[in-house]
């Protein structure tokens, strides 16, 4: 009897582009304030805190919203949830440019789709990867809200800059509207690879998982490091002398390595069908760079130890969403990434606490060295782990 032969399509890579895209814009909002604190704080009359909370806002706002959201995206379909989102970043997007209008609700319709659209478009060997490639999409975001803000803003005003980010985001919205589909005309992997219980059933059965529960703890510690460096890139490296421009470098190259991560691992991961063990690759290989970030003074070093460290940390958020999908199977995937998500935003509360460590000549010393004490905690539970039984029905996939 031959196998069963299941298709992929070529529009696949249509809506994973504009899915991508509307990742970079919204990114783009997110960060823009982070590589120039200093000088907004100085043009908006407040404290470095007060716009540090600009980009915790965009998480704490992630916190009562997540699950709601999950259940859109998995009642409802992607298509609809994240176009709700698109429309509403767009909106306030140009808002804030022109009034200061928050946009953190638009936040967890984009961020909980991550898993979704690669498990309905793309086959099981390709998941990791296209995940991985919408991680990338995040994080060329974050990288040109970091490299372009501080150029823009010296030759316009930084409320002209959030408006210019706004007008793009409300593009990127259209385009993912008019062009993204919510699945293919048939599967692209068996049956049993694609469909998912519903969405209180998959919550239910992930957060009985114990593996699950053990890597939301390496999300909260991780995507914490991740949020805090983002927010006080500028801050963190004042004290040694560099400019909010030389802080926006640091921060691009550290998401120029997390983009080449994002890329590189989760390829190998899916090649392999290894999840823990480039988890544990990801989490021992960050140390380093989180080190030379927090003591090196040469800007070469600097320079090196930011794009070292991205390359490692970034590239666990798409091996471990796709190792969390697998492992709680049948959740939803909208379900467990929304649960990752959520444990990660929460995490808000690490970037808080390294504003309070701070010592009284601006240093975040403390703070950096506890996170390298976590990361080795982190270390510590991947151990603990074990991959996932993944069951590949004897099935052929085209292309």
């Amino acid at each position: 009897m031959d196998r069963p032969t299941f298709r992929v399509y070529g529009y696949r890579w249509v809506v994973l582009a504009v899915f991508m895209f509307i990742n970079i814009t919204i990114q783009m909002l997110w960060i823009s304030y982070s590589p120039i604190t200093g000088p907004a704080a100085t043009f908006y009359g407040v404290t470095d805190l007060n716009i540090g909370l600009l980009s915790m806002m965009f998480m704490i706002a992630f916190i009562p919203l997540s699950i709601p959201v999950s259940w859109v995206i998995d009642t409802w379909g992607f298509h609809k949830a994240v176009s709700i989102g698109a429309v509403l970043m767009g909106v306030f997007g140009i808002l804030r440019g022109l009034a200061g209008a928050r946009y953190g609700l638009v936040q967890p319709f984009l961020l909980n789709a991550w898993t979704t659209v690669p498990a309905k478009w793309f086959d099981l060997e390709f998941r990791a990867t296209a995940v991985g490639l919408v991680t990338l999409a995040s994080l060329v975001g974050t990288a040109i809200g970091m490299v372009l803000t501080p150029i823009l803003t010296q030759s316009m005003s930084i409320a002209r800059v959030q408006l210019l980010y706004g007008i793009l985001a409300a593009f990127s919205s259209v385009l993912f509207i008019l062009l993204a589909r919510e699945k293919p005309p048939t599967p692209p992997c068996p049956v049993g690879q694609e469909t998912r219980a519903l969405m209180l059933d998959g919550l239910k059965n992930a957060l009985k998982n114990r593996m699950f529960w053990m890597f939301l703890a390496i999300c909260f510690i991780a995507l914490g490091l991740f949020n805090g460096l983002s927010t006080w890139i500028e801050p963190i490296v004042r004290p040694r002398g560099f400019s909010p421009e030389q802080a926006g470098t640091l921060g691009a190259l550290m998401l120029v390595g997390g983009v080449i991560g994002a890329v590189v691992i989760p390829a190998f991961s899916d090649k392999q069908h290894k999840r823990c063990k480039y988890l544990m690759i990801g989490v021992l290989g960050a140390i380093p760079g989180l080190i030379g970030v927090t003591f090196a003074r040469p800007v070469w070093l600097l320079m090196a130890s930011a794009f070292e460290l991205g390359f490692f940390l970034v590239s666990l958020s798409p091996v471990g969403m796709e190792y969390a999908a697998e492992i709680t199977y049948p959740t939803p995937e909208g379900t467990s990434n929304g649960l990752i998500q959520l444990f990660g935003q929460a995490a808000v509360v690490y970037v808080y606490v390294m504003e309070a460590m701070r010592t009284k000549d601006g240093s975040f010393t403390l703070s950096l060295l506890f996170a390298v004490f976590l990361l080795i905690i982190c270390a510590f539970i991947v151990t603990r782990l074990k991959d996932p039984n993944v069951v590949h029905a004897g099935a052929e996939t085209i292309t």
